[in-house]
Protein backbone atom coordinates (compact mmCIF):
# COMPACT_ATOMS: atom_id res chain seq x y z
CA UNK A 1 0.00 0.00 0.00
CA UNK A 2 2.57 2.75 0.55
CA UNK A 3 3.93 2.49 -2.92
CA UNK A 4 0.61 3.41 -4.29
CA UNK A 5 2.19 6.72 -2.93
CA UNK A 6 4.97 7.44 -5.22
CA UNK A 7 3.54 9.18 -7.27
CA UNK A 8 2.58 11.89 -4.84
CA UNK A 9 6.13 11.92 -3.39
CA UNK A 10 7.48 12.39 -6.75
CA UNK A 11 5.15 15.25 -8.48
CA UNK A 12 5.75 17.23 -5.11
CA UNK A 13 9.71 16.65 -5.23
CA UNK A 14 9.96 18.21 -8.37
CA UNK A 15 6.90 20.86 -8.27
CA UNK A 16 8.31 21.70 -5.10
CA UNK A 17 5.11 21.40 -3.09
CA UNK A 18 5.35 20.49 0.68
CA UNK A 19 4.23 16.61 1.38
CA UNK A 20 3.89 14.26 4.63
CA UNK A 21 4.11 10.58 3.31
CA UNK A 22 2.68 8.90 6.43
CA UNK A 23 2.86 4.92 6.08
CA UNK A 24 2.16 2.64 8.60
CA UNK A 25 4.73 -0.31 8.99
CA UNK A 26 5.32 -3.57 10.86
CA UNK A 27 7.98 -3.38 13.75
CA UNK A 28 11.36 -4.17 12.53
CA UNK A 29 11.84 -7.25 13.99
CA UNK A 30 9.50 -8.74 11.22
CA UNK A 31 10.85 -7.30 8.18
CA UNK A 32 12.79 -10.27 6.15
CA UNK A 33 11.08 -12.91 8.05
CA UNK A 34 8.28 -13.68 5.67
CA UNK A 35 5.47 -11.87 7.76
CA UNK A 36 2.68 -10.88 5.53
CA UNK A 37 1.99 -7.95 4.15
CA UNK A 38 5.76 -6.78 5.55
CA UNK A 39 8.23 -4.86 3.07
CA UNK A 40 11.48 -2.89 3.71
CA UNK A 41 9.60 0.36 3.63
CA UNK A 42 12.48 2.03 5.13
CA UNK A 43 14.36 4.46 2.79
CA UNK A 44 11.49 3.30 -0.03
CA UNK A 45 11.27 6.47 -1.60
CA UNK A 46 14.73 7.55 -2.41
CA UNK A 47 16.18 10.66 -3.43
CA UNK A 48 12.93 12.21 -4.06
CA UNK A 49 11.97 12.75 -0.52
CA UNK A 50 13.82 15.74 1.59
CA UNK A 51 13.85 13.44 4.40
CA UNK A 52 13.17 10.31 6.29
CA UNK A 53 13.86 10.63 9.91
CA UNK A 54 13.69 7.57 12.04
CA UNK A 55 10.53 7.70 13.72
CA UNK A 56 10.35 5.89 17.99
CA UNK A 57 11.77 5.84 21.33
CA UNK A 58 10.46 8.37 23.65
CA UNK A 59 7.48 10.63 23.03
CA UNK A 60 9.16 13.61 22.84
CA UNK A 61 12.20 12.02 20.10
CA UNK A 62 8.36 11.11 18.06
CA UNK A 63 7.78 14.67 18.54
CA UNK A 64 11.23 16.04 17.54
CA UNK A 65 11.29 13.82 14.54
CA UNK A 66 7.87 15.19 13.53
CA UNK A 67 9.20 18.40 13.89
CA UNK A 68 12.02 17.95 11.81
CA UNK A 69 10.02 16.38 9.27
CA UNK A 70 7.53 19.38 8.64
CA UNK A 71 10.43 21.58 9.15
CA UNK A 72 12.03 19.72 5.74
CA UNK A 73 8.62 19.69 3.52
CA UNK A 74 7.78 23.65 4.05
CA UNK A 75 11.81 24.45 4.03
CA UNK A 76 14.21 25.36 1.21
CA UNK A 77 13.21 23.73 -1.26
CA UNK A 78 9.69 22.46 0.01
CA UNK A 79 8.84 19.18 -1.33
CA UNK A 80 8.08 15.73 0.37
CA UNK A 81 9.53 13.90 3.72
CA UNK A 82 8.52 10.18 4.43
CA UNK A 83 7.33 9.38 8.21
CA UNK A 84 7.96 5.87 8.50
CA UNK A 85 5.47 4.40 11.39
CA UNK A 86 5.75 1.06 12.79
CA UNK A 87 3.18 -0.63 15.02
CA UNK A 88 3.09 -3.63 17.09
CA UNK A 89 -0.05 -5.28 17.54
CA UNK A 90 -2.22 -4.59 19.11
CA UNK A 91 -3.58 -2.37 17.02
CA UNK A 92 -5.68 -0.03 18.83
CA UNK A 93 -4.96 2.54 21.85
CA UNK A 94 -3.64 1.62 24.91
CA UNK A 95 -6.44 3.78 27.01
CA UNK A 96 -8.87 1.96 24.17
CA UNK A 97 -9.74 5.69 23.48
CA UNK A 98 -10.76 5.94 19.15
CA UNK A 99 -9.64 9.53 17.87
CA UNK A 100 -13.31 10.50 15.54
CA UNK A 101 -11.71 13.85 14.16
CA UNK A 102 -10.52 17.51 15.26
CA UNK A 103 -11.98 19.54 18.25
CA UNK A 104 -15.71 19.25 18.48
CA UNK A 105 -16.09 15.71 16.40
CA UNK A 106 -15.46 17.16 13.04
CA UNK A 107 -13.77 14.86 10.49
CA UNK A 108 -9.81 15.34 10.12
CA UNK A 109 -10.49 15.77 6.32
CA UNK A 110 -12.04 19.38 6.95
CA UNK A 111 -9.21 21.32 8.04
CA UNK A 112 -8.20 23.76 5.74
CA UNK A 113 -4.19 24.75 5.96
CA UNK A 114 -3.54 28.35 6.47
CA UNK A 115 -3.42 29.28 10.07
CA UNK A 116 -0.28 28.33 10.58
CA UNK A 117 3.40 28.98 8.74
CA UNK A 118 5.87 26.42 9.42
CA UNK A 119 8.00 27.62 6.43
CA UNK A 120 10.66 29.50 8.46
CA UNK A 121 11.65 26.91 10.76
CA UNK A 122 14.46 25.20 11.07
CA UNK A 123 15.03 23.88 7.71
CA UNK A 124 16.60 26.37 6.74
CA UNK A 125 16.95 30.16 6.24
CA UNK A 126 14.82 31.98 2.97
CA UNK A 127 17.43 31.76 0.09
CA UNK A 128 19.04 35.24 -0.04
CA UNK A 129 18.12 38.10 -2.59
CA UNK A 130 19.29 37.18 -6.35
CA UNK A 131 21.41 39.49 -8.13
CA UNK A 132 19.93 41.45 -11.06
CA UNK A 133 20.38 39.59 -14.43
CA UNK A 134 23.50 40.63 -16.75
CA UNK A 135 20.69 40.54 -19.86
CA UNK A 136 20.21 43.93 -22.10
CA UNK A 137 17.11 45.50 -20.91
CA UNK A 138 16.79 47.36 -24.15
CA UNK A 139 16.61 44.07 -26.15
CA UNK A 140 13.66 42.15 -27.91
CA UNK A 141 12.95 39.99 -25.20
CA UNK A 142 10.85 37.13 -24.34
CA UNK A 143 9.89 35.98 -20.84
CA UNK A 144 8.94 31.77 -20.85
CA UNK A 145 6.64 31.18 -17.59
CA UNK A 146 6.19 27.50 -16.40
CA UNK A 147 4.69 26.81 -12.92
CA UNK A 148 6.52 27.15 -10.04
CA UNK A 149 6.91 31.13 -11.93
CA UNK A 150 5.71 34.43 -9.51
CA UNK A 151 3.89 36.51 -11.10
CA UNK A 152 5.02 38.43 -13.70
CA UNK A 153 4.52 41.96 -15.39
CA UNK A 154 7.46 43.09 -16.92
CA UNK A 155 6.34 44.87 -20.09
CA UNK A 156 7.58 42.25 -22.34
CA UNK A 157 5.73 39.02 -23.86
CA UNK A 158 5.36 36.50 -21.86
CA UNK A 159 4.44 33.21 -23.03
CA UNK A 160 3.14 31.79 -19.61
CA UNK A 161 1.60 28.00 -18.96
CA UNK A 162 -1.84 27.84 -17.96
CA UNK A 163 -0.66 26.99 -14.15
CA UNK A 164 2.03 29.38 -13.92
CA UNK A 165 1.27 32.20 -11.98
CA UNK A 166 1.82 34.72 -15.07
CA UNK A 167 -0.84 32.65 -17.28
CA UNK A 168 -3.43 35.74 -16.68
CA UNK A 169 -1.33 38.02 -18.70
CA UNK A 170 -0.02 36.18 -21.35
CA UNK A 171 0.43 36.54 -24.84
CA UNK A 172 -2.69 34.63 -25.46
CA UNK A 173 -1.18 32.72 -29.13
CA UNK A 174 2.24 32.63 -27.72
CA UNK A 175 2.51 29.33 -28.26
CA UNK A 176 1.33 29.80 -31.83
CA UNK A 177 4.20 32.72 -32.88
CA UNK A 178 6.75 31.09 -31.16
CA UNK A 179 9.43 30.64 -34.08
CA UNK A 180 8.68 33.19 -36.34
CA UNK A 181 11.85 34.97 -37.36
CA UNK A 182 9.57 38.61 -37.30
CA UNK A 183 9.02 37.85 -33.09
CA UNK A 184 12.55 36.02 -32.61
CA UNK A 185 13.97 37.77 -29.79
CA UNK A 186 17.80 38.17 -28.74
CA UNK A 187 17.26 37.34 -25.28
CA UNK A 188 14.87 34.66 -23.61
CA UNK A 189 14.23 34.20 -19.35
CA UNK A 190 13.15 31.52 -18.10
CA UNK A 191 10.43 31.86 -14.87
CA UNK A 192 9.24 28.45 -13.26
CA UNK A 193 9.53 24.81 -15.19
CA UNK A 194 8.17 25.31 -18.69
CA UNK A 195 7.42 21.43 -20.22
CA UNK A 196 4.61 22.05 -22.14
CA UNK A 197 5.70 23.28 -25.93
CA UNK A 198 8.62 22.62 -28.46
CA UNK A 199 8.53 25.64 -29.95
CA UNK A 200 9.35 26.94 -26.51
CA UNK A 201 12.30 24.17 -25.89
CA UNK A 202 13.48 24.60 -29.71
CA UNK A 203 13.72 28.62 -28.84
CA UNK A 204 15.85 27.87 -25.15
CA UNK A 205 18.43 25.62 -27.28
CA UNK A 206 19.10 28.39 -30.07
CA UNK A 207 22.50 28.86 -29.75
CA UNK A 208 21.60 32.30 -31.19
CA UNK A 209 19.68 33.54 -28.67
CA UNK A 210 20.95 34.50 -25.19
CA UNK A 211 19.11 32.34 -22.41
CA UNK A 212 18.54 33.61 -18.40
CA UNK A 213 16.89 32.21 -15.47
CA UNK A 214 15.10 33.75 -12.48
CA UNK A 215 16.11 32.45 -9.24
CA UNK A 216 13.24 30.34 -7.39
CA UNK A 217 12.56 31.93 -4.07
CA UNK A 218 11.77 28.83 -2.79
CA UNK A 219 14.96 27.18 -3.90
CA UNK A 220 13.85 24.75 -6.42
CA UNK A 221 16.47 24.49 -9.28
CA UNK A 222 16.28 26.63 -12.13
CA UNK A 223 15.07 24.79 -15.74
CA UNK A 224 17.90 24.35 -18.26
CA UNK A 225 17.01 21.59 -20.19
CA UNK A 226 19.52 22.52 -23.03
CA UNK A 227 22.37 23.85 -20.97
CA UNK A 228 22.08 27.36 -22.65
CA UNK A 229 20.91 29.17 -19.38
CA UNK A 230 24.11 31.81 -18.82
CA UNK A 231 23.39 33.05 -15.66
CA UNK A 232 20.65 32.91 -12.75
CA UNK A 233 19.18 35.84 -10.93
CA UNK A 234 16.50 38.46 -10.41
CA UNK A 235 15.04 40.11 -13.36
CA UNK A 236 15.64 43.80 -14.06
CA UNK A 237 13.46 46.89 -15.55
CA UNK A 238 13.17 46.24 -19.07
CA UNK A 239 12.58 48.29 -21.71
CA UNK A 240 12.48 47.28 -25.11
CA UNK A 241 12.28 49.05 -28.63
CA UNK A 242 8.25 49.68 -28.87
CA UNK A 243 8.30 48.84 -32.65
CA UNK A 244 9.58 45.43 -31.01
CA UNK A 245 6.47 45.64 -28.77
CA UNK A 246 3.99 46.39 -31.63
CA UNK A 247 5.18 43.65 -33.77
CA UNK A 248 3.86 40.82 -30.91
CA UNK A 249 0.97 42.54 -30.41
CA UNK A 250 -0.02 42.77 -33.79
CA UNK A 251 0.25 39.55 -34.25
CA UNK A 252 -1.39 38.48 -31.14
CA UNK A 253 -3.98 40.36 -32.20
CA UNK A 254 -4.53 38.67 -35.98
CA UNK A 255 -3.62 35.48 -34.46
CA UNK A 256 -5.53 35.38 -32.00
CA UNK A 257 -9.39 36.42 -34.58
CA UNK A 258 -7.29 33.52 -36.81
CA UNK A 259 -7.98 31.04 -33.72
CA UNK A 260 -11.09 31.82 -32.85
CA UNK A 261 -11.98 32.36 -36.39
CA UNK A 262 -10.41 28.26 -37.03
CA UNK A 263 -12.62 27.13 -33.83
CA UNK A 264 -15.35 27.92 -34.76
CA UNK A 265 -15.97 27.20 -38.41
CA UNK A 266 -13.35 24.33 -39.40
CA UNK A 267 -9.37 24.72 -39.92
CA UNK A 268 -9.63 22.77 -42.93
CA UNK A 269 -12.08 24.38 -44.95
CA UNK A 270 -10.67 28.24 -43.52
CA UNK A 271 -7.61 27.48 -45.55
CA UNK A 272 -9.34 26.25 -49.00
CA UNK A 273 -8.33 23.27 -48.25
CA UNK A 274 -9.79 19.57 -48.76
CA UNK A 275 -11.63 19.41 -45.29
CA UNK A 276 -10.84 17.84 -42.32
CA UNK A 277 -13.98 17.95 -40.24
CA UNK A 278 -14.26 20.73 -37.25
CA UNK A 279 -11.10 21.95 -35.45
CA UNK A 280 -9.97 19.62 -32.76
CA UNK A 281 -12.70 19.04 -30.24
CA UNK A 282 -9.91 19.28 -27.11
CA UNK A 283 -9.41 22.39 -28.42
CA UNK A 284 -12.91 23.95 -28.84
CA UNK A 285 -13.64 22.24 -24.94
CA UNK A 286 -10.71 24.25 -23.33
CA UNK A 287 -12.06 27.58 -25.05
CA UNK A 288 -15.19 27.35 -24.38
CA UNK A 289 -14.69 25.82 -20.74
CA UNK A 290 -12.19 28.38 -19.57
CA UNK A 291 -14.66 31.32 -20.69
CA UNK A 292 -17.65 29.80 -18.85
CA UNK A 293 -16.03 29.67 -15.43
CA UNK A 294 -16.95 31.87 -12.83
CA UNK A 295 -14.81 34.07 -10.82
CA UNK A 296 -13.60 32.48 -7.82
CA UNK A 297 -13.33 29.14 -9.67
CA UNK A 298 -10.74 26.54 -9.27
CA UNK A 299 -9.48 24.65 -12.37
CA UNK A 300 -7.29 21.21 -12.13
CA UNK A 301 -5.93 20.43 -15.50
CA UNK A 302 -4.41 17.02 -16.37
CA UNK A 303 -1.69 16.48 -18.46
CA UNK A 304 -1.56 15.14 -21.94
CA UNK A 305 -3.93 17.27 -23.71
CA UNK A 306 -5.94 19.13 -21.77
CA UNK A 307 -3.34 21.10 -19.95
CA UNK A 308 -2.01 22.15 -23.24
CA UNK A 309 -5.24 22.28 -25.32
CA UNK A 310 -6.30 24.95 -22.80
CA UNK A 311 -2.91 26.61 -23.45
CA UNK A 312 -2.92 26.56 -27.13
CA UNK A 313 -7.33 28.01 -27.13
CA UNK A 314 -8.36 29.31 -24.33
CA UNK A 315 -8.02 33.30 -23.80
CA UNK A 316 -5.97 33.73 -20.41
CA UNK A 317 -7.68 35.25 -17.86
CA UNK A 318 -7.64 36.15 -14.06
CA UNK A 319 -10.26 35.44 -11.54
CA UNK A 320 -8.98 31.68 -11.84
CA UNK A 321 -7.04 29.26 -9.62
CA UNK A 322 -5.27 26.57 -12.14
CA UNK A 323 -3.90 23.76 -11.12
CA UNK A 324 -2.06 20.59 -13.02
CA UNK A 325 0.50 18.04 -11.76
CA UNK A 326 3.65 19.55 -13.94
CA UNK A 327 5.93 18.48 -11.45
CA UNK A 328 6.49 15.39 -13.32
CA UNK A 329 3.29 15.81 -15.89
CA UNK A 330 1.97 12.14 -14.52
CA UNK A 331 -1.73 11.27 -15.27
CA UNK A 332 -1.42 8.99 -12.10
CA UNK A 333 -4.11 9.90 -9.30
CA UNK A 334 -5.53 12.91 -11.12
CA UNK A 335 -9.24 12.36 -10.04
CA UNK A 336 -7.75 12.40 -6.29
CA UNK A 337 -5.64 15.40 -6.68
CA UNK A 338 -8.93 17.36 -8.14
CA UNK A 339 -11.03 15.74 -4.83
CA UNK A 340 -8.60 16.97 -2.39
CA UNK A 341 -7.91 20.42 -4.02
CA UNK A 342 -11.59 20.89 -4.17
CA UNK A 343 -12.48 20.15 -0.55
CA UNK A 344 -9.29 22.91 0.35
CA UNK A 345 -10.69 25.66 -2.34
CA UNK A 346 -13.47 27.86 -1.01
CA UNK A 347 -15.48 27.43 -4.34
CA UNK A 348 -16.39 25.65 -7.66
CA UNK A 349 -13.69 23.28 -8.62
CA UNK A 350 -13.54 21.89 -12.50
CA UNK A 351 -11.17 19.45 -13.38
CA UNK A 352 -10.46 18.88 -17.51
CA UNK A 353 -9.43 15.25 -17.77
CA UNK A 354 -8.68 12.83 -20.70
CA UNK A 355 -10.05 9.61 -20.48
CA UNK A 356 -7.25 7.16 -19.86
CA UNK A 357 -6.63 9.82 -17.02
CA UNK A 358 -9.78 9.24 -15.78
CA UNK A 359 -9.37 6.03 -16.46
CA UNK A 360 -6.06 5.44 -14.47
CA UNK A 361 -7.40 6.86 -10.95
CA UNK A 362 -11.61 5.56 -10.78
CA UNK A 363 -11.14 4.60 -7.79
CA UNK A 364 -10.45 8.15 -6.76
CA UNK A 365 -14.04 8.31 -7.28
CA UNK A 366 -15.10 6.06 -4.33
CA UNK A 367 -15.91 8.36 -1.62
CA UNK A 368 -17.32 6.85 1.85
CA UNK A 369 -20.56 7.81 3.18
CA UNK A 370 -18.99 9.54 6.14
CA UNK A 371 -16.29 11.81 4.38
CA UNK A 372 -17.51 15.10 2.61
CA UNK A 373 -17.85 15.23 -0.82
CA UNK A 374 -16.63 18.30 -2.79
CA UNK A 375 -18.45 20.48 -5.01
CA UNK A 376 -16.42 19.09 -8.13
CA UNK A 377 -17.25 18.52 -12.27
CA UNK A 378 -15.35 16.61 -14.11
CA UNK A 379 -15.06 17.29 -17.65
CA UNK A 380 -13.83 14.75 -19.22
CA UNK A 381 -13.27 14.62 -23.11
CA UNK A 382 -13.21 10.69 -24.05
CA UNK A 383 -11.87 10.03 -27.32
CA UNK A 384 -11.24 6.18 -26.56
CA UNK A 385 -7.07 6.12 -26.28
CA UNK A 386 -4.13 8.62 -25.97
CA UNK A 387 -4.80 11.26 -28.68
CA UNK A 388 -1.44 13.24 -27.41
CA UNK A 389 0.55 10.31 -29.36
CA UNK A 390 -1.46 11.61 -32.46
CA UNK A 391 0.72 14.79 -32.65
CA UNK A 392 3.84 13.06 -32.24
CA UNK A 393 6.12 11.12 -33.94
CA UNK A 394 4.69 7.79 -33.76
CA UNK A 395 1.21 9.02 -34.71
CA UNK A 396 2.77 9.65 -38.46
CA UNK A 397 1.40 7.30 -41.34
CA UNK A 398 4.13 5.57 -41.71
CA UNK A 399 3.73 4.00 -37.81
CA UNK A 400 0.16 3.78 -38.30
CA UNK A 401 -0.20 -0.11 -38.52
CA UNK A 402 1.90 -0.62 -34.63
CA UNK A 403 0.01 2.48 -33.41
CA UNK A 404 -3.31 1.85 -31.86
CA UNK A 405 -2.05 -0.90 -30.16
CA UNK A 406 1.14 0.67 -28.87
CA UNK A 407 0.06 4.08 -28.65
CA UNK A 408 -3.82 4.73 -28.91
CA UNK A 409 -4.48 2.21 -26.39
CA UNK A 410 -8.28 2.29 -26.85
CA UNK A 411 -10.49 1.40 -24.08
CA UNK A 412 -14.21 1.04 -25.03
CA UNK A 413 -15.38 1.96 -21.41
CA UNK A 414 -18.46 3.04 -20.81
CA UNK A 415 -17.84 5.83 -18.74
CA UNK A 416 -21.67 6.80 -18.26
CA UNK A 417 -22.20 2.58 -16.97
CA UNK A 418 -19.09 3.38 -14.80
CA UNK A 419 -20.45 6.03 -13.08
CA UNK A 420 -23.34 4.32 -12.37
CA UNK A 421 -21.49 1.70 -10.64
CA UNK A 422 -19.68 4.38 -8.45
CA UNK A 423 -22.91 6.48 -7.70
CA UNK A 424 -21.43 10.12 -9.71
CA UNK A 425 -23.50 11.61 -11.88
CA UNK A 426 -23.41 11.95 -15.57
CA UNK A 427 -24.40 13.65 -18.23
CA UNK A 428 -22.70 14.05 -22.26
CA UNK A 429 -22.24 16.95 -23.68
CA UNK A 430 -20.96 18.46 -26.68
CA UNK A 431 -17.80 20.92 -26.83
CA UNK A 432 -20.08 24.31 -27.46
CA UNK A 433 -22.49 23.45 -24.59
CA UNK A 434 -20.28 22.29 -21.70
CA UNK A 435 -20.95 26.03 -19.89
CA UNK A 436 -24.75 24.50 -19.21
CA UNK A 437 -23.26 21.77 -17.35
CA UNK A 438 -21.20 23.99 -15.12
CA UNK A 439 -23.16 25.12 -12.02
CA UNK A 440 -24.37 22.16 -9.90
CA UNK A 441 -23.25 21.34 -6.69
CA UNK A 442 -21.84 18.01 -5.52
CA UNK A 443 -19.54 15.34 -7.73
CA UNK A 444 -20.18 14.61 -11.50
CA UNK A 445 -19.26 13.67 -14.25
CA UNK A 446 -19.29 15.53 -18.13
CA UNK A 447 -18.55 13.65 -20.78
CA UNK A 448 -17.69 15.02 -24.29
CA UNK A 449 -17.13 12.65 -26.89
CA UNK A 450 -14.24 13.12 -29.61
CA UNK A 451 -12.45 11.10 -32.38
CA UNK A 452 -8.55 10.89 -32.78
CA UNK A 453 -9.03 9.56 -36.57
CA UNK A 454 -8.26 13.70 -37.47
CA UNK A 455 -6.24 15.26 -34.16
CA UNK A 456 -3.37 15.34 -36.43
CA UNK A 457 -4.17 16.77 -39.89
CA UNK A 458 -7.21 19.26 -37.39
CA UNK A 459 -4.03 20.50 -35.43
CA UNK A 460 -1.81 20.79 -38.62
CA UNK A 461 -4.59 22.65 -40.91
CA UNK A 462 -4.82 25.23 -37.85
CA UNK A 463 -1.33 26.25 -37.32
CA UNK A 464 -1.08 26.48 -41.36
CA UNK A 465 -4.41 28.90 -40.68
CA UNK A 466 -2.83 30.80 -37.86
CA UNK A 467 0.58 31.22 -39.99
CA UNK A 468 -1.11 32.30 -43.03
CA UNK A 469 -2.91 34.74 -41.24
CA UNK A 470 -0.13 36.45 -39.61
CA UNK A 471 1.44 36.15 -42.60
CA UNK A 472 -1.15 38.43 -44.60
Amino acid sequence: AAANLFPAVLEAAYAGVPLLALTADRPAELVGTGASQTIDQVGMFGTAVRLAPAVGGTQAQVRVAVDRAVAAACGTPPGPVHLNLPFKEPLIPDDATWPTGRDGGAPWTTWRPGHADVATSSAGAPPPSASPLPLDPAAPTVVIAGPGSPALDVGVPVIAEPSSASWSGAVRTGPWLLGRPDLAPEQVVVAGRPTLHRAAARLLGDPGVAVYALADDRGMPWTDVAGSVRAIGALPSLRPDPEWLRRWADADKVAAAALDEALDEGAGALDGQASVGRAPAGLRLARALVAALPNGAQLVLGSSNPVRDVALAAAPRGGLVVRSNRGVAGIDGTVSTAIGAALAHDGPTVALLGDLTLLHDTTGLVIGPDEPRPDLTFVVLNDNGGGIFNLLEQGAHEHSAAFERVFGTPHRVDLAALCAAIGVAHVRAEASDVAAHLGSPGLRLVEVTAERGGLRAGHAALRAHIAAAVGR
